[in-house]
């Protein structure tokens, strides 16, 4: 009798200790023989709430193995978001305590549809930035099927808001219209001073979309065919920074096939520090596995460029749409196999109906329907942290060993 009581007063107090238990240990841990620096990593709340029982009103508090606190983001799918770094074949400790965190993250990641633009739907991170056109540009008949670009350089800072700002002044436009009327040349050069599409000191739009897959949009195939998507329809933000920005993004049913109803959804991930968005599509209704491609608009007759489906990714040197306005970089990677990838050129006549490209650098899978298509897309530019087209294809190799280990977290 004694010895019962003795060992339910032990898993007393084992559970008293337990539901005061004030710390957890977050291991993250690097598999590859190359430095992980300004990673965002994932811990699930749920597990951090259960460990540490916290309630409702609890706040946590996240620490490096210095003891120095670290900001974090809490994600829509409830996950503690933070940049963390892991040498090379190592591992790296870090504490989350029950408290309030006194250290704020700067917003790197963010973004917002822009309805005065035609309801642009535009983000970025302190690399990059990109933009979906939106149901007010389809309803006028633009056929802006991919995604535009926005280069940065300068700055880690958010700039797209300051740069739409200055492009849709109205009275810059009422300005530029009263110059033009009396001095075409005078009223371009006004024009440079607010337009997007001349840089200010910390980038620019310069990449030409049209009727083309843009800057990395994937499609359907269908009878060797693209199906290509037109503007999304309905948009909505789940995460809106400050270390990962996620939009979800829905577009109208359309006919593919035999299917007359089939619903494309995209996902799109992009975390601070990198080049490359996550993005997971998804289409309702569609009956039968079809080839699916993903790539970007061919600006050059000759193109240069990186294809390898056996390594799962593509690369893309592209022109600017003006002179001296440097080098882009883009490329795609896929954790899935790929069937094909190369360029594919359109014909004269197909040249005609897409915007004058010469067709496309594509990367072919297949989508199951009921499973996402999940890939990675972006770009970079030789005015920023990419120097040249080799830096480029190293970035691009480099972040398919990252995507294949990716880093492992644990936390007791």
């Amino acid at each position: 009798m004694k010895k019962h009581a003795f060992y339910l007063l032990s898993l007393l107090l084992c559970s008293a200790c337990a539901s005061q238990r004030r710390e957890l240990t977050v291991t993250v841990t690097n598999d590859l023989s190359i430095n992980r620096a300004g990673e965002v990593v994932e811990v699930p709340m749920d597990k951090v709430n259960k460990l540490l029982n916290l309630n409702d009103s609890d706040g946590v508090v996240l620490y490096n193995a210095d003891g120095q606190e670290i900001p974090y983001q809490l994600s829509y799918d409830d996950k503690l978001l933070f940049a963390a770094d892991v040498q090379a074949s190592a591992e790296a400790v870090y504490t989350i305590q029950r408290g309030e965190p006194t250290v704020q993250q700067s917003v790197i990641a963010y973004g917002r549809a822009y309805p005065e633009r035609a309801d642009d739907m535009a983000w970025e991170n302190d690399k990059v930035g990109f933009r979906a056109y939106g149901p007010a540009l389809q309803a006028r008949g633009e056929r802006g099927f991919g995604y535009d670009l926005f280069v940065k350089r300068g700055t880690s800072e958010p700039v797209l808001e300051s740069m739409y700002a200055l492009e849709l002044s109205p009275e810059k436009w009422a300005k530029h219209r009263e110059v033009a009327a009396k001095d075409k040349e005078a009223a371009r050069e006004l024009l440079k001073t607010f337009s997007y599409h001349w840089d200010h000191g910390y980038g620019m739009d310069c990449y030409a979309v049209g009727a083309t897959l843009g800057g990395g949009v994937a499609a359907l195939v269908e009878s060797d065919t693209i199906v290509y998507p037109w503007c999304y329809d309905t948009e909505e933000i789940l995460d809106n920074g400050p270390l990962r920005f996620t939009v979800k993004l829905t577009f109208k049913p359309g006919k593919v096939g035999v299917d007359e109803a089939v619903t494309e959804t995209r996902l799109i991930t992009l975390d601070a520090g990198s080049h490359l968005n996550r993005t997971a599509v998804s289409y309702d209704g569609l009956s039968k596995p079809l080839p699916i491609v993903a790539g970007f608009a061919l600006h050059n007759e000759e193109p240069v460029y990186e294809a390898d489906a056996n390594a799962n990714y593509i690369t893309y040197v592209d022109s600017t749409t003006g002179p001296n306005q440097g080098e882009i970089y883009l490329g795609a990677a896929f954790p899935a196999c790929l069937a094909q990838a190369g360029p594919v050129k359109f014909t004269p006549e197909e040249r005609k109906r897409h915007s004058n490209a010469f067709g496309h650098l594509l990367a072919q899978g297949e989508y199951q329907p009921g499973v996402p298509f999940v890939y990675y897309w972006g770009f970079g530019w030789n005015r920023s942290d990419i120097a040249d087209a080799a830096a480029w294809s190293s970035y691009m190799k480099e972040f398919v060993q990252k995507m294949n280990h990716p880093l492992k977290v644990s936390v007791k």
